[in-house]
């Protein structure tokens, strides 16, 4: 039993901000059904790389979730979502703004369906603002949000941060408010629209460069993978390879300087973290030489055993490797029934009680649509062949 065990979910979304909200709570026990387009399905069941012609994208991304086909565009199919509507605890999309309405089926039509609905939506810009009906993608929302403009290395380009952070963001906020929403309809029984923006979200993600900007009034800048208030928080180069060290307190420093040999822990240029930003240009050398001395496991040992924060810069196939990765089941195996065995990544939020769970992998498109409308409305096959024939399904 998950935690949210018989929370019933209809999801609209595609490609990654709104599955991967989903997702989570699909992990956590809720019963997902996925609703797709006929015959196209999710955009990112078209995104490779692909293992015996299924997305590896798609199927990382929705894992226990059943799929059912609806043609929003027909009557009928309008009609199904209604009833639908009627019969669940929450609807998730993530369309642009505005798309849910001209199709008669926005909150305000649907909360008068099911007054205890929580409709969530994640877009680009929100349901409200002057950009609201704006189109937007992760770069856009991470390059007008800040962020790229304070990542990359020093005095270079603004640089997009790896992972898609603009859709995962609001995939994870979107998914805390409906937890929160939920929490209300069990206190008092009345739903509520959540409306989350990726962009929104970036600047939520801003961490202390607003700060920063807000204090000195300087614009801050790429830093390269330095901390900028903290030193030293970086990566050195060791004999072999490289190791982050983050020695966060002066606490800290002082157990660094003890396990290193570096014999400037009176020196008053460094005694502090303030002194040690501040004369940060003086002591990065001194750190580099001394860490050029060992090899990164050799520094790992040393540091671990001092307690002093470090690790390792690990590619991807390391990461897959990692002993505690590998103990927090972290990678897991999915077996989908035409790509096979696929790695994917573990549930997140380790609960004591009710722990998540992967139960089951992508569905294939269209996969559940029988089983689904006779579990909610009892349809004969016959009656769904023909729903299907007249492309409602």
């Amino acid at each position: 039993m998950g935690p949210l065990e018989g929370l019933k979910i209809l999801d609209l979304t595609r490609v990654l901000a709104g599955p991967y909200c989903t997702m989570i709570l699909g992990d956590l026990g809720a019963d997902i059904v996925k609703v797709e387009i006929p015959e196209k399905g999710d955009d990112s069941r078209h995104f490779g790389p692909y293992q015996n012609g299924e997305s590896a994208y798609f199927m990382s991304l929705n894992r226990n979730k059943r799929s059912m086909t609806l043609n929003l565009k027909t009557e009928k199919g309008k009609e199904l979502l209604r009833a639908f509507v009627k019969k669940v605890d929450v609807i998730v999309e993530n369309f642009r703004p505005g798309t849910m309405e001209k199709l008669g089926l926005g909150y305000d039509e649907l909360k008068k369906i099911n007054p205890k609905l929580i409709y969530a939506a994640a877009s680009g810009f929100g349901h409200s603002g002057p950009y609201s009906k704006k189109p937007a993608y992760d770069g856009v929302v991470q390059a007008m949000g800040g962020i790229m403009s304070i990542t990359g290395q020093k005095d270079g380009e603004p640089t997009r941060v790896g992972p898609s952070i603009g859709d995962i963001a609001a995939g994870m906020f979107t998914a805390i408010g409906v937890l929160a929403a939920l929490n209300y309809k069990n206190e008092t029984g009345i739903g509520q629209k959540v409306d989350v923006a990726m962009l929104d979200c970036q600047v939520a993600m801003l961490e202390n460069a607003i700060a920063r900007y807000v204090v000195t009034k300087e614009v801050p800048k790429p830093a390269g993978n330095r901390h900028t208030s903290i030193v030293p928080f970086e990566p050195f180069d060791t004999k072999d390879s490289k190791i982050v060290v983050a020695v966060g307190n002066d606490a800290l420093w002082r157990k660094f300087c003890q396990v290193t040999g570096l014999e400037i822990v009176d020196d008053e240029r460094f005694k502090s973290n303030p002194d040690r930003n501040k004369n940060y240009e003086a002591l990065r050398p001194i750190i580099a030489d001394l860490m050029l001395s060992k090899t990164t496991k050799e520094w790992q040992v040393i540091l671990d055993e001092a307690g002093v924060p470090n690790g390792p810069i690990n590619y991807v196939d390391k990461v897959l490797e990692n002993e505690q990765v590998i103990a927090r089941e972290m990678i897991v195996d999915v077996d989908h029934p035409v790509a096979g065995k696929l790695q994917v990544p573990g549930v997140v939020v380790k609960l004591s009680e009710t722990p998540g769970q992967i139960l089951t992998p992508a569905p294939l498109l269209g996969q559940h649509t029988h089983e689904l409308l006779k579990e909610y409305f009892e349809f004969s096959d016959e009656e769904i062949n023909k729903m299907i024939e007249e492309g409602v399904l």
